[in-house]
């Protein structure tokens, strides 16, 4: 018997010796580089690792940028997701606009700095899916 407790011990023990503490990062894109202060274009990862979102940060306008390592057409394109112009003429200063991503992989929170106005950003791998609709 107490041979038997001994190898459940040992077995236990051994067990605890292999395991790892694995603890999830949340996936949390930021820009790819800290541009100079009033860049007015900005790259955004997404969870798609061929996929970024280029921002103007004066305008509000989106495209969608995918790059490729096949050499083949259709792989490496930009889309527009949105050119709705969200401030104009003095308003358009550089750094107005960024993005902030959610848990869902092709959404975003479009936050204007300035006057903190909110916009749902989507993509998505057909153009139809690509939207911007303003959260009130």
């Amino acid at each position: 018997m107490n041979r038997f407790i001994f190898v459940l011990f040992l077995l236990g023990f051994s067990s605890l010796l292999f395991a790892q503490s694995v603890t999830p990062i949340p996936y949390a894109p930021q820009s790819v580089s800290e541009p100079v202060n009033g860049a007015n274009f900005k790259l955004f990862p997404t969870h798609n690792y061929w996929t970024f979102l280029e921002l103007d940060t004066r305008s509000g306008w989106v495209w969608k940028v995918q790059f490729s390592v096949k050499d083949e057409e259709g792989y490496r394109f930009k889309e527009i997701i949105s050119l709705e112009t969200l401030a104009e003429g003095e308003d358009a200063v550089a750094g107005r606009f960024t993005i902030y991503p959610t848990n869902n992989f092709y959404n975003f929170i479009l936050l204007d700095q300035i006057d903190g106005r909110c916009w749902q950003l989507q993509y998505g791998k057909e153009v139809e899916n690509n939207m911007l609709i303003r959260i009130y």
